[in-house]
Parts: C-alpha cells; structure tokens; sequence
C-alpha cells in the first residue's frame, strides 16, 4: 500500500477529534476578513497542542494526553448533499498530481525495477512508527515505496465530508465559541443574543443539523480586539465585565490585526493558512489542462459571499448575519475549507505551490504579525485546557455516574459486571427480522448510548484502554438488541482503541473490522461507513506488514455487484463508485508491491484495474499514469496481448489529454511488435494511429518529418551497391557478371579478390602494395569493411538496398517513396582550406539546388503485404561532387483499401482476447476512428463533427477512421558498426565501430569500362584449345588506360603474344576454324623435328611481373571515351576434370591523376565444366650412345611416352588423334621420333593407349651461343599432315604459362663458380642435378567429336614436365591421398640434422660409359696367333663438378661361367688408370683387345670407380656399367 507521510496512530487520532462550533457577530467577522480569513480558518493552523496535557478519569488517575488537535468549525444548519461531495472529492483526486520534475523512485522487486514517478517519502517496513525517523533512514533503507498524495487529499476530504450520525457521538460537537468584536456597540448584548442563537439550534425541533453531543454544550466566549482600529482600554473593560459574569475560564480577550500593511511591505510573514485552504480555492477556478468543468460561477464576488459564515439563521439576523442554511457541501454552493480540512499538518508541497500559484492575488493574514501568531495559539491553549478538557472530564464523570446511579450498582465502571449495563432488552428477532433490526433507534437517554458516548470521549482524549471497554460492553449490548448499526459502529472504534492503545497487551482484533464492515455494506447498506472503516483496517493492516490481508479487504470493498446494490441511485453514484473502485484498487496493488515477496505481476494486475476505473470516473491523468506504471511489468515479457491493451488506452488516454506525442508512441509501440491481434484488429489500431499522427503533425507543418514505426526497416541488412546497371547479355555476346545486388556476398571470394587486387596495386606501385591501398567494394552490406568512407563517382547512382518487413497481418501501403539524404557541396581538386560550400537536403525539397546536385528517383506505389518482408532498391544520382549522406527513406503510409468490414474496436475478437487476458469485466471499447474533415487544432474547443472525443477515454463516440488516410513521415537509416576488440579497453568494454556505408563521397568522373565475351563456352574438354573474342567498350566521358586482366589461373586464358602475327594460318587450319598457327608439313615424313627458339619475354614471361597479373594489348594502350575494340582470347580446359570457377579482374586507371580514385576494377567469374580426355606419362632414361670424339649430343636421353584415351565418350567424342609431339626447354629437346607409325599419327578410341618413344638430347653449344641466355628451344615432331607450330601463340603461351606455375613451386637451383670447397649441402644438390631433366613435353591432340548429326574437330594440347630420370611424370594433376591421422606422440627435442649426402645410388650415376669399337672383326688366326682389335673407352662426366676415376680393366671373376668367357680373351697394356674429369667434359682412353681364338666376346668387362674431387672418401663408387658389349671375331 502506498505509503503516506503521517503514522497510522497519528492519522487514526487526527481523523477522530473534538469538535468544536463558532457563532461570530458581524463586527467579529468583518475584523478577521481583512486577513481574508472567517475566524475558523484564522485558528485553524494553531489547533493542535504543542505540549502535553493531563486529566484525571474517573478513577482519578491521572491520564496523559499527547500531541491533541481540535476542530473548530463555523455552524451549519443543512446537512451536505451528497452530489456536492462527489464533485469535491472527484476534483482533489484530479488536483492532486504527481509533481513534474521529482526523481524518479525506482522500486525493485524481484527482478523488476519499478520507476514510480512519485515521491519516495516512507519506506514500507512496518517496524518504522515515526515518520520523521522514518524519513531520516530512508537513505539507508532498501525497502521504499511511492506515495499517493491523491489517495491522501481523497481520505482526508473524505473523513471530513462525512456527516455526523446517530449511532455514534465522534462528529457531534462539544462546545461552541461565542465570538464577539470589541467594536460592538454592545458586546455583553452581543454574547447573550450568540448564547440564544446556540441554544435554540440545538435545542428547537427545527434543527435536527447538527449534531451536539450533550445537552449542556460548552460555551466559551471571546472578544475580538482589533489593534489597529479599537480601543484598548475599552476592550480591557469589556472582558474585566466578561470575566465577572463567565468566570475567568470561561472567556477569553484575543488581540490580533497589529500589523499594518501599508508599513510592513518588506516584512516576510508566514503564511500557515495556505497549506490548509488549497482546498477552497478548487472550487473558485478552472483547471484548464486538466480540461475540468468549474463546478461553481468564476465571479470572485459571489465566491467571497458564498463562503462559510458563521452565525444563525434567517430568521434571526439582528446584528447577527450569519446564515446556515447552506451547507459546504450542498450542491451549486462553494465549499468552505473549514468544512473540508481539518488536520493539523503540511499538505503535500506541490500542493501548495499550487494553491500558491492559483490564490496568489489573496494572500492570508496580511494584518498579523509572529507576535498575533503567538497569541492565537496560546488563545486555542488556553481554551483546551481551561474550557474543553475541564468540560470533556467532568462530562465523562457524569455519564459514569448517571449510569451507575441509574443501574444501581458499583460507581465505579471498572468493576461493573455484565449485567450492570444489560438493561431492559426487546425480544430476540429471527434471522429474516435481522434484516430490518438497523431501523432500531434508542432514545437518547438510553444507557447503552451513554456508554457509548462515554466511549467516544474516551477515545477522542486518547484514553484508550477505557474507550475499549466502553465499546466493547456497549458492543454485547447492542448486539443483544440486534442494532447492527449501532453494533458495527462499536466494533470498529473497539478494534482501533485495541490498535492505539499504547503496550497494549491485546492482539489487533481484525475480525472486529471485518464484521463491521460487513454489517455496514450488506445489513446496513450504508456504503459511506463502511468505506471510512475499510481505510482505517487497511492502514492498521499495512502498519502490521499484513500486505496480503490489507489488499483483500481493499478489493472486496471494489466488489462491483454489492456496490450497486447498496447504491440508492446507480446512474448519481456510478462515478462514485468508479473514483472510490479506482484508488482502492491502486492502494491493493502498492500492497502486494510492498509485500516481503513481492508480487508484481498482481501490482501489475490491479494498477490496470485501477486504470480502468480511473477512466470511468473522468481521471484521465490518473488512468494514464495507472497504465503507464503496470507497462513496466508487461512489457517485454511475451504478454503481446496485454501490451496491445495497456498501449492502446495509454494511447487514447494520451491523446484526450493532448499528449500528442505519448500517444503516438503508445500506438506506435502496438504496431512494431509481434502482435498477436487479429488482421482486423490491427488494422484499426493502424487506422487510428494514423489519424492521431496526422492530428499531431499538423501542429508543426514546417517541422521535421516524424518518425513512422511501419513497416521495420532491417538496418544492418541495408546494402548499397556504386555503379549504373550494365548492359545484358545479348545473343552471343556474354556481359562480364562483375557485382550487383542480386549476388550474394562470400566472403571467401571477397578474400580472392581482394588479393586479385593486390597484386596489380603492387605491380602499379613498382612491387610494393600502397600504404593507403583500400580494396574496391562495388557492393557494401554488413560483411563489409565500412569503416572508411566508401567513393562514388559523379553521374553514375547510388543504389541503396532497403529490406521492409511487415509485423502486421494487414498490407501497408508505401507511396512516393525514396532516399532522405543531405548533401555538401565540396571540390576536392582544391585545396583543403576553402573547398566546403553549402549543404542541401531533401527533406522538404524547397532549396533551389536540390534537383541539381542530387536527383532522387521515387517509387510511387509501393505495397508490403502482410508479415511479408520485401526489398526496395531506391536510387540517388549525383550530378556534383561532394559529401552525401544517406539519411533514411521518405514515404506516405496508409492502408490498403480492403472490403468493408465492421469497425468497431468492441467487436474484435482480439480485444476482446486482451480484455480477457487481463480479466477485466468491465472493459469496454467502442467504435474507433473519425470522419475526415478539415485540419483543426486541437487547442481550440472541439466540435461533435471535427473533433475526435472520447467517452471515458475508452471508445470513439463520433464516426470513424477512412481507409484511405495517409500520413508522411520518415525512417532513419541508422546501422551500428562492428563491435571493436583490438585493444584491452575495447575488449573489456562494449565500444562499436563506425559504419560508413551510407556517408559515399562523391568524386569527379572516372572511366568505366565494360567488357563482353563472345562464343564464351560454358564446357571444354581437359587440355582442349578454344579461340574466343573479348570486347573492351568505355561507356564514360574519358578515356582509359593501364588496362590488365588479374586472375588467379592463368594458364586458362592468354591473349596472345608478339609472335601471333608472324606466322600465317594454313589453308587447313582456316577451313577447321583451327586455333593454332599451323604450316604445311613436307609429304616425305622423316620423324625428326624441327626446332625453333623464342624469348619467354615476348609472352610475357620473365619480365619480374606477376605471374597472376597480365597485361590486354590495347591498341596504343589507351580507350577513348565511347570506343570499343574486340581482342582474340585463346582459353585451354583446365587438366582436372569437373565444375571450375575462374575469376577475372580487369584493372584500369583514367589518364590523368585522381585525388579520391587510383584506379577502377571489373568482375568477372566464368564456369567451365570440363571432361577428361587424354591422359599421357612420360619417363626418361639415359641412352647408350655416346661419341668418342666429344660431339655435343654426347648426353641424350630416351623419352618414352604412355598415352591413354581416359574419355568415356561424353561429350560425343568418337576418338582422338595425336598430331604432334613438342618439346620446349632451355637445355633438352626432342631429336626423332624413334617408332613411327604407318599412319603417322596414333588413332585412340575409347580406353585405347599408344606407346611412343623418342630420343631427346642436349642442345648443342651451336645453339646454346647463338641464342641469348634464357631462350626456350622448341623441337617439334610432326605426326600428322601439318606442322603446328608450337613457339607460337597460343601453344608457345599456354606451354610458358604451365611452365612458370611448375616453375613457382620449385626450387631454382642457383649454381656459383669459383675457387673454395663447395658445402655438403651444395655438392649433394650438384649430384641430384646429374639426375634431373629440365624437358617439356608438349603432345597436341585432335577429337572428333559428333554433335547434333555434325562432327566437330576438337583440338588441345596436354603439357608433361620430364623432372629427373627414371621418375614418371603425367599430365593429370596427382591427388595426394589423405593421411591417416596419427598419435599424437612426445618425443624429446633432437640435434639438429647433419647436412645431408649423396647416396649410394646417386654416386653410381656420376659417369656414363661406352665402349667404342667394331662389332665384326675378321682375324686370321692360321697366319697369326692373336687377335689385337682397338677399344675406345669413352667417359662422360654427368656432373657439373669435377670427378676422380679410377678404371681397372682386371677381370674379377665372379662365377665360372664369366671365367669361361673371359679365359681367352685379355686386355693389353696399361690395365688400371687413375684420372680426372672436370664437370660436363668428355675423356677416351684406347684400349686393346687380344684374342686367341675367334668367338663372341663380352668386351663390357672395365670398372669404373668414381668419386667426387676434393672430398674426404677413403673408396670410390662403383659406376654402373652399360648394357653388354658384344664382339664377334671370325677366323678368316
């Protein structure tokens, strides 16, 4: 339960006090108004006691009584009427509001924090009596709660507008004060006719208003002594008189008006009374943004003499003008704040600032000084405790007495049994005659009303232990009687006697409440006390941190069905009902709010319950802020439908009260959510949000565009792509795919061309990419690197990418629109000082440059349909340069026109779901919308035909909401960056990165080029050879130049080379569409080849550029602005079979320098599926024939080659024939083809294999010096009937391009002559060189291939790389098979490796050998014995370092059989030589051979031991020997 600034003892003892009457004289009323006070409202702030006081009961002990108020109230005669008191109360509820400007106070419960925009002043912990101890621990308190000053204002104007009533004696007045001036002419005369005035209102029959509470009511008179216009001396001698005949405890001389005004100007002087009639000045004016009725005419005037005069009747008004006829709360009759306010303390300070702001022309006591204070409240001190007090403990000894006096008994009460007070009792009555036992009525001299009364003054003189036994007997007593009325009464004040009795050893009895409170609304059927008895329990239950039970007996007191029963008339009192339902149902939600655990979904619950009837009784702020507080706990928790219903009344509420703008985020919050509503349902709270959005963009027309919720704009996956749309492709001719918005974004490939473009920017910048190099991005989105601001170029658009996505269930409909943007004009051909200019926008397109330095293109329909996501691409062209920014996009939205469907808001299933949802019985909500008239202002009074109005801020009570209504408004674009985490203060904080991507600068015109393939295929066979055309066309005002195509296969495509033209094309080849340079061959075929040598410079080879980047022979290297020109392009299947993705990118630059653009890039991805067709191995092995005169074919090798049709006729392919075989290399080259066929070239069908063997050699020292260093030979072996020539485009740039991609993934082997022992490591490179062949082989093919009922010739050429001998090479890529993953195994860290050496096998290949010598030889042995026959040995040293040899020419014997054959046949001479040979060089060394008998013999018998010079081996390596060499010598 809220809480509020008094205890619950000090609000309970403020609520029940003694009252006390005023009659006044004119003269005494004329003396206080001029402090514009009556003289009730002059004592008033000084009617609480500052000390204490002590009287004796009536066992004479003496009883404290502390920190006492009076009421002191002028005399009325009428009794209130009861629609005058629901106006008052319904109009201090509106005038009570939360304070602008307050901190808000955040509760926290569980794990909510609660912001309630109210005051914190009491923490809810029970234990806490004091408020000012209170207040001093609320900083160290974790425990707060939200006060409710409108429920206090409610309360207390409730308590004090309560009329007084039979059954019960604490409204009923003890005493009055005669009040009379010292400027009567006869102020004793005065006093008598007061005296009589009194005694015959409270004793004639024609006054039953008020009440008094004893036959004998005290009178105390006072003289009134105005300072500043009596006489002293004369009022001194008119109370001397007075204290003669009252005594002088019966009268009192109250001086006051000592201050003149004119004369005090600057004096500051309290004003106590102003906390105390804010009340009053409700009733004298309009509240006119709270948009209340004045209940009362606004003529000051006739409220000044309408207000509260104490005096006596009409009928008896000489010279006493008091008129009591009327009173406060009678209705058409201003209220006086004597009967409203009767508690002695602050009010609420934005209350009084209020009251301050609206009464500050009257103030109060402008004629008093401090010193006039002082005498006033030692003038109210005095009379309570000469006067009242005296007078209330001898009233209280009376009863006592008459009562046992009239029963006969004990005298003293205390010792009273139960029978002392029972009486004569009336029969019992039946249950069905309870029903009416409220009717009894006692006789005022009844005993057990003077117990009661006896009670009553006991409790209101805080003698509670007395008052309780006094209720309680008097309880039994009427209870005995069954006077329920009278009953309920002495429970209540019986159960709060218990409560305040202070150490009382009684527990609180609730269910004395309870019972109470029953018999009031269902017996008695008096709603007014048993509201007055809910608020007192409730307030002592909430003390007693009894949450739970506080919040069920404010919401039974809410029960709407026994309300209306106990109402006498529904249609006056239904308000009443609703205001008193509202701040009970607000008071029970703060108490489960408050509770230990708190229960928030139940706060949440019944504060919208609250809302609700705060709505009905006309408190729209009230219902308002109700709504908005219980948001807090809805909101976000998956209560879509309780949200729609809380935002749609915070909505209409908002809008009544003309908070435009929190209306339009209450409905703006309904649409943007995932709403659960019908499309029918949605589709009028988009209607109404509508209108109420056009009604608040009509006050500012100049203004800015408002935000529209709908549709969603998906920010981050906003794209925009720089460039125009490229022309199709058309027929044959294929357009380059470069990028656009239909691709999606990769980021692997981002990474490809990225580094694409690396590599041209370094071969641009001499080998070294830039330091400012950024990578060009056609196309931003949120995968993109936007950090930096991204370039655009003058007359080509911007495409922005926006993605829309609809919530709702109903489509939208989106017209005229396009891109908000702001644009400054800047030249960055200047300087950067100076080169700003002005800025210009299209928000309201009324700047004069705005069509020229931006043009905006429009969309004028465009429809989402519904919970639809679609994409809209809007585009900005630039015709200046600049800075642009892209805001957001503009639209009008409005609904699309459906069929017509009933309107009504009540009638839709989904607010009827939501109503349900919250269990609300009473929710109703009518038809929404208004019929379209003329913009009008809300400031101004609304019309029933122009206005939208509400009927308890809940439904639309004239016409509805066209379809077609449209508002303009706009969306930001607003796209957050990527999250930063390179640093330790990024990555132990949130900190987000800039997003660029909507801030282009716009740069001066550059080139822009586009490019066409033409006859591009989409299919090749692996290895085939197709000639196609590339079409270069410049689109842009200037020309273009630097142009290069990057791509990270380069062996796939070529462009040709210097040699392209050198050669012409064969007849053959023109008729075959051939793309090779092909010649004639000879018709004799002799199987040799034909040689040629080229530089690989002329195809662009060795150059030191990038192997990646190649350069498009531009005619003069430059594009004119509108040229095109068409280039040949050779393409060759790439090896491996399957799908291929081939990137292209074409780098240009404009011919003259640019500030804000190096250069320009081009996009292209090709897919080629390619089919196996020949697969070919080739090994290499040494030949025997060797030279023995040193020629410089010495070294040649045999090349054998193993060719394989691997096509399984896809493609249509019939059957392919080798036509060629080609060598290119620097240091080898094919020398014949040694098995030709018959048909010269090899036929291949399906799964068929050749054999080919040819007999390669070194190239000659000839051709070796004739040729600069670095030249490739080419050997070419014709098969067929003509030459291709293979050193020539496109074979020669294919051959180089295979050659340069093996070449990057080898190492080269750097050689250095000279003097110094070579390393190990170098020598054991040397000798694996004698083994390596540096040969290309390149073998051309022709398919026949049959497609569509015509055969095609196909041609290609596969490359196979001879590395080393014996080693077998393929054309085919090899796949290396995946490895087994093994265990992971800990071994301790080794020596580093030793440099590693030669083996075994490879030392046995330093020298080659051959024997030289006759195969026949004819000997006569008749004629003479031995047969001498001259060997030649012939060495070849492999190696390109020097080597020792040692040759023994020794037999050794290793089995008989070579005894046998070597037994007759011996060499002559020197049989063992030692030698040396330096690298490449060739040694003979002559020999003899002696024979005896003629034979065949195995001359093959010399070993040859080498080792390398200069290194440390103690034993040379046997070399291997040649095949066997066999002699046959004949005996002639």
């Amino acid at each position: 339960m809220a809480q509020c600034v008094q205890s619950v003892q000090e609000f309970i003892q403020d609520t029940f006090v003694p009252m006390v009457a005023v009659l006044c004289s004119e003269a005494a009323e004329t003396s206080t108004r001029k402090n514009n006070l009556t003289f009730a409202e002059l004592v008033r702030p000084f009617c609480r006691l500052t000390s204490e006081v002590h009287m004796r009961d009536p066992n004479n002990q003496s009883h404290v009584i502390k920190n006492l108020r009076i009421s002191v109230t002028g005399i009325v005669t009428q009794p209130p009427q009861q629609t005058a008191i629901r106006k008052l109360l319904s109009e201090v509820v509106s005038a009570s509001q939360p304070a602008d400007g307050l901190v808000a106070n955040v509760i926290t419960a569980g794990d909510y924090d609660l912001n309630i925009s109210d005051r914190s002043v009491k923490a809810s912990v029970p234990w806490y009596n004091n408020w000012k101890d209170t207040l001093a621990q609320l900083s160290s308190s974790k425990f707060h709660a939200a006060t409710t000053p409108w429920f206090e204002a409610y309360r207390e104007c409730f308590f004090q507008s309560m009329p007084p009533s039979d059954h019960e004696f604490l409204h009923h007045y003890l005493a009055c004060m005669l009040v009379v001036s010292s400027r009567d002419p006869d102020p004793v005369e005065q006093f008598l006719k007061l005296s009589q005035e009194q005694h015959r209102i409270q004793h004639s029959s024609d006054y039953s208003y008020p009440k008094w509470f004893i036959p004998n009511t005290l009178k105390y008179y006072v003289l009134l002594h105005d300072v500043s216009e009596g006489e002293e001396q004369r009022a001194e001698s008119v109370y001397e008189e007075m204290k003669q005949r009252y005594g002088t405890q019966g009268c009192y001389l109250l001086k006051f008006n000592s201050r003149i005004p004119s004369s005090g100007a600057d004096e500051q002087i309290p004003d106590p009374w102003s906390q105390y009639l804010n009340r009053n000045n409700l009733q004298n004016q309009e509240i006119c943004e709270d948009g209340l009725v004045p209940l009362t005419n606004k003529n000051k005037e006739n409220n000044t003499n309408t207000l509260e005069l104490d005096g006596l009747d009409n009928s008896i008004n000489d010279g006493i003008p008091n008129n009591f006829n009327s009173h406060p709360f009678q209705e058409g009759v201003l209220v006086n704040s004597g009967g409203l306010d009767g508690v002695n303390r602050p009010k609420p300070v934005e209350s009084s600032n209020d009251a301050a702001k609206q009464n500050n022309t009257s103030a109060h006591g402008l004629s008093l000084t401090l010193t006039d204070h002082d005498r006033i409240r030692q003038f109210i001190q005095e009379f309570t405790f000469r006067g009242l007090l005296p007078h209330i403990e001898k009233t209280i000894r009376q009863l006592n007495d008459q009562l046992v006096s009239r029963k006969g008994l004990s005298r003293s009460l205390f010792t009273a049994t139960k029978k002392w007070f029972s009486g004569s009792k009336v029969p019992e009555k039946t249950i069905n005659e309870l029903k009416n036992a409220t009717s009894l009525l006692y006789p005022p001299e009844a005993p057990e009303l003077q117990i009661r009364k006896m009670a009553d003054l006991c409790f209101l003189v805080q003698h509670y232990d007395l008052a309780y036994s006094c209720y309680h007997t008097a309880k039994k007593d009427f209870l005995n009687d069954q006077a329920m009325l009278y009953a309920a009464g002495a429970l209540e004040m019986a159960a709060a006697s218990v409560f305040l009795q202070p150490g009382a050893q009684r527990q609180y009895p609730t269910h004395y409440m309870e019972t109470a409170i029953q018999t009031y609304k269902d017996l008695c059927k008096n709603l007014v006390l048993a509201e007055r008895c809910t608020l007192l329990s409730a307030e002592i239950l909430k003390s007693q941190a009894k949450y739970s039970e506080a919040a069920t007996l404010l919401i039974r007191m809410t029960s709407e069905r026994k309300l209306k029963i106990c109402c006498l008339s529904l249609s006056e009192s239904l308000k009443d009902s609703d205001l008193r339902s509202a701040l009970l149902l607000e008071q029970a939600a703060h108490c489960f709010i408050n509770m230990r655990s708190p229960m928030v979904r139940k706060f949440a619950f019944h504060m919208i319950l609250a809302g609700h009837r705060f709505g009905k009784a006309d408190q729209r702020k009230h219902a308002l802020r109700c709504y908005s507080q219980a948001m807090q706990v809805y909101k976000g928790k998956g209560w879509s439908l309780a949200e729609d219903h809380i935002n749609f009344t915070i909505g209409r509420q908002s809008f009544t009260l003309r908070q435009l703008d929190n209306a339009v985020s209450a409905f703006r919050h309904i649409l943007i959510n995932d709403s659960k509503q019908t499309a029918a349902q949605q589709e009028a709270f988009l209607r109404e949000y509508l209108y109420v959005y056009k009604s608040v963009s009509q006050f500012s027309p100049d203004g800015p565009l408002p935000q529209l919720p709908l549709p969603c704009i998906k920010s981050s996956a906003t794209r925009v792509f720089f460039g125009h749309d490229r022309r199709p492709s058309e027929g044959e001719k294929q357009a380059a795919t470069h990028v656009s918005l239909d691709q999606e974004y990769e980021r692997e490939a981002s990474q490809q061309w990225k580094e694409l473009e690396e590599q041209v920017a370094a071969l641009v910048n001499r080998g070294t990419v830039p330091l400012n190099f950024q990578p060009t991005q056609y196309c931003l989105n949120s995968h993109t690197d936007n950090l930096r601001f991204p370039v655009a170029v003058v007359e080509e658009p911007v495409t922005v990418e926006v993605v829309f996505k609809n919530p709702l269930k109903v489509p939208l409909l989106l017209n005229d629109l396009s891109l908000l943007w702001k644009f400054n004009f800047r030249d960055f051909n200047k300087g950067s000082e100076g080169d700003a200019r002005e800025s210009i926008s299209n928000e309201k397109d009324t700047h004069p440059k705005t069509y020229l330095g931006i043009a905006t293109e429009v969309i004028s329909e465009f429809q989402v349909n519904g919970e639809e996501t679609k994409v809209a691409r809007l585009k900005l062209l630039p015709h200046q340069t600049g800075e642009l920014h892209i805001l957001g996009v503009v639209y009008n939205l409005s609904t699309v026109q459906s069929a017509p469907t009933h309107d009504g808001i009540d009638s839709s299933p989904g607010t009827q779901v939501a109503a349900s949802c919250l269990n609300v019985s009473n929710l109703y909500l009518g038809k929404s919308g208004s019929k379209p008239q003329t913009p009008h202002s809300l400031h101004h009074q609304p019309s029933s035909t122009d206005q939208l109005e509400y009927f308890h801020g809940l439904s639309w009570t004239e016409g509805k909401v066209p379809h077609g209504l449209s508002v303009r408004g706009r969306q930001d674009l607003e796209i957050q960056g990527p999250r930063l985490n390179n640093t330790k203060e990024e990555k132990t904080s949130v900190k987000y990165g800039s997003d660029r991507r909507l801030d282009p600068i716009i740069t001066e015109t550059m080139p822009l080029l586009e490019v066409f393939f033409i006859n591009f295929p989409t299919g090749l066979l692996c290895g085939e050879i197709r000639k196609t055309y590339v079409e270069f066309v410049n689109v842009s005002k200037c020309p273009l130049t630097g142009l290069r195509v990057v791509c990270k296969d380069p062996d796939f495509f070529s462009f040709g080379s210097k040699t392209a033209v050198l050669t012409p094309l064969s007849p053959t080849a023109s008729e075959n569409c051939s793309a090779y340079k092909t010649v004639v061959n000879d018709s004799v075929c002799t199987s040799s080849a034909v040689t040629s040598s080229v530089s690989p410079a002329d195809f662009g080879m060795g150059s030191g550029n990038p192997l990646w980047v190649i350069g498009v022979p531009l005619p003069d290297s430059v594009l004119l602005p509108g040229a095109s020109v068409q280039l040949p392009m050779w393409l060759r299947g790439p090896d491996e079979e399957g799908v291929h993705e081939i990137n292209f990118l074409f780098y240009y630059e404009s011919t003259k320098p640019h500030s804000k653009l190096s250069h320009r890039v081009l996009r292209h991805t090709a897919i080629i599926c390619t089919s196996r067709s020949l697969s070919v191995k080739a090994t290499a092995c040494r030949s025997n024939v060797l030279e023995a005169e040193g020629k410089n074919d010495s070294d040649n090798l045999l090349v054998f080659l193993d060719v394989a049709n691997i096509n399984t006729s896809e493609a249509g392919v019939r059957e392919f024939h080798v036509i060629q075989v080609s060598s290119g290399s620097e240091h080898w080259r094919l020398l014949k083809c040694i098995n030709p066929a018959e048909d010269k070239d090899a036929k291949l069908s399906s799964r068929e294999r050749a054999k080919l063997c040819f007999r390669a050699t070194r190239c000659q020292s000839s051709e070796a010096t004739s040729c600069t260093e670095g030249r490739y030979i080419f050997a070419d072996i014709v098969l067929g009937s003509e030459q291709i020539i293979s050193a020539t485009t496109p074979c020669a740039d294919f051959f180089f391009q295979s050659c340069c991609a093996l070449r990057s993934r080898k190492t080269v082997l750097q050689t250095t002559a000279g003097p110094g022992r070579p390393k190990t490591g170098d020598i054991t490179k040397l000798v694996q060189k004698c083994s390596e062949v540096d040969l290309n082989i390149i073998v051309l093919w022709k398919a026949y291939v049959v497609e569509d009922n015509k055969q095609l010739i196909l041609e290609g050429q596969l490359h196979v790389a001879l590395q080393s001998i014996g080693k077998e090479a393929c054309s085919l890529p090899q796949v290396q098979e995946a490895q087994e993953m093994a265990l992971l195994k800990f071994i301790r860290p080794e020596q580093p490796p030793l440099p590693a050496r030669p083996s075994m096998e490879q030392l046995s290949h330093l020298i080659k050998i051959s024997l030289h010598y006759p195969e026949y030889y004819d000997h006569p042995f008749h004629q003479k014995s031995l047969c001498l026959v001259p060997v030649t040995l012939v060495l070849f040293n492999c190696c390109q370092i020097e080597v020792d040899i040692i040759i023994d020419l020794r037999h050794k014997a290793t089995s008989p059989e070579m005894l046998e054959i070597h037994g007759s046949f011996t060499w002559l001479g020197q049989t063992q030589y030692k030698i040396q040979l330096k690298g490449q060089e060739v040694h003979t060394v002559p020999l003899k051979a002696c024979f005896v008998h003629a034979g065949v013999y195995n001359l093959g018998t010399p070993r040859v031991f080498a080792k390398l010079a200069e290194q440390n081996v103690q034993c040379e390596t046997s070399q291997q020997n040649s095949t066997p060499a066999l002699i046959i010598i004949n005996n002639v």
